[in-house]
Parts: C-alpha cells; structure tokens; sequence
C-alpha cells in the first residue's frame, strides 16, 4: 500500500493564469463595491449576524473567483490578486487624495457636546442603546461628558471628552 501524490495536478493550473487574475480582480472589485456603498458599518463589532452574511458572500464569491481549480498554484495566484487589489486600492487612497472618499467612507458625528445626532444613527441603523453600549466601553456614562464622537469608516468609534474644569 503505497501513498503517490500527483505533483502536477497541485503545482500545474488547470485554467490560465490570466483567467485567475481576471475572474480574481473582478470579483474582488464587485464584492469591494458592494460592502463600500451598500453594507453597513457597525460600531466597531461584528455580530453573528454579520458573521454569517461575510461567510455567505465567500461562499457564493467561490464559484466565480476560481471555477473548477484545484492546483496550489492557482489558489496562490487567486489570494495574491486579491491581496493585490487591497494593496492597490490602499495606495490609490493615501496617494491621491482626491478618490479617498470613493474608497474610504468618510466619519460620521454621532454627538456633538452631548447632543445625540439622531438623524445620523437612523443613517447607521444604529440604537441609542448601541451606542450607549460602545460609550460604556469607554467608561462614558452619560453624552453630556462627550465633546464629539464619530463613527470613523473603519467601524470604530472615537470619542473626545469634555475637559473637566480643575483637571
């Protein structure tokens, strides 16, 4: 009973390279689209929710990124396109100023000297008791110790407190 490995059907791609790049970059570039314009952000969690929404999307992403390919050679290709866009698209931002609100959402204020922005929220689709939530966290208790406090594109939340006279 011997074991034989079949070196070339790992190291060989089944399909072109270039087929990898392409279906890799178009894929990549629409799911970008998708989770840019249209997902949600959340105040810097992820739920189960959004979990299962992230392992849907590379569930159903898997058919068109890579067809049937089966070689190492081809998932390397496929993951180094992918984490080429992301480089890309990174460098595209901090060189150019001018795409970094295409690429990058931009903060959004939730209070302003302990004044709830509700309108925002609704944006956001986040509840007062979200964000209480993240304030905790903080060791904030109530908005009015909150000078400003913004939703920053990446999820988190960034407070800046009111100075206490005397400190």
């Amino acid at each position: 009973m011997g074991i034989s490995i079949d070196w070339q059907s790992i190291f060989v791609p089944g399909i072109g390279i270039a087929e990898v790049v392409v279906r890799g970059s178009i894929m990549y570039l629409c799911m970008f689209a998708i989770l840019r314009f249209v997902g949600r952000r959340q105040a810097g969690h992820f739920g189960p929710a959004d979990l299962l929404v992230i392992v849907m999307i590379a569930d159903a992403a898997q058919n068109g990124l890579g067809k049937d390919y089966s070689s190492v050679t081809e998932g390397i290709t496929l993951v180094l396109t992918i984490v080429g866009w992301e480089y890309f698209l990174d460098w595209l931002s901090f060189r150019f100023p001018s795409v970094r609100p295409i690429l990058k959402p931009p903060a959004l204020k939730l209070i302003q000297n302990g004044r709830v922005d509700k309108k925002n929220l609704r944006k956001e689709m986040l509840t007062e008791e979200e964000l209480q939530s993240q304030l905790r966290e903080l060791e904030i208790e109530h908005y009015g110790e909150v000078k400003l406090c913004t939703l920053e594109g990446d999820g988190r939340l960034s407070v800046l407190k009111i100075k206490k006279s005397g400190t």
